[in-house]
């Protein structure tokens, strides 16, 4: 089982909401996110939380680069053991995609070009490993993994190109 983390949550009336992280190592991190999308990285003395020792605003973007540097790979082990080349591709369902409405089993992806649909971003959600009944809607991400000929043809498939 993963260690926990120690995270706090506090509404920042005005400005937004302050998140923060005390690390194993007794580092004090603070995020804050403000009401027009920027965020604010900081670190704290973690006997005085008033005393920020330093800190780095973000713009939207960049808060999303670094999310995506601070979020583990979940298939880069499979690099590391397998003399296959897998990747992994982010495929949009757009209204042009013969599959917007559908569901997952009517692809037959998988069986049609062994790449394998892991994950739908929808919104502010992730569904993990959908259900063959999980209907695609427009604006849907799929997460698709396979060979790069795999991963391709599931991106021909889905965009209807």
């Amino acid at each position: 089982m993963e260690p926990t983390a120690h995270t706090r949550k506090t509404s920042l009336p005005g400005v937004g909401t302050r998140y923060d992280l005390e690390t194993e190592s007794g580092r004090h991190l603070s995020v804050v996110v403000h009401q027009d999308g920027r965020r604010m990285l900081a670190f704290h003395d973690p006997e005085d939380d008033d005393d920020c020792r330093d800190s780095a605003t973000l713009v939207p973007h960049e808060a999303t680069a670094l999310a995506k540097l601070l979020t583990p790979d979940p298939v880069a082990h499979l690099h590391q053991h397998m003399e296959i080349d897998l990747v992994t591709e982010h495929i949009e369902i757009t209204k042009r995609s013969p599959y917007a409405g559908r569901t997952l089993g009517s692809t037959q992806a998988r069986t049609r070009t062994g790449a394998s649909i892991v994950a739908v971003l929808r919104r502010t959600a992730a569904v993990p490993s959908p259900a063959p009944d999980f209907r695609f809607a427009i604006g849907d991400t799929l997460v698709v993994v396979g060979t790069r000929e795999g991963v391709d043809a599931v991106a021909e498939l889905i965009t209807g190109g």
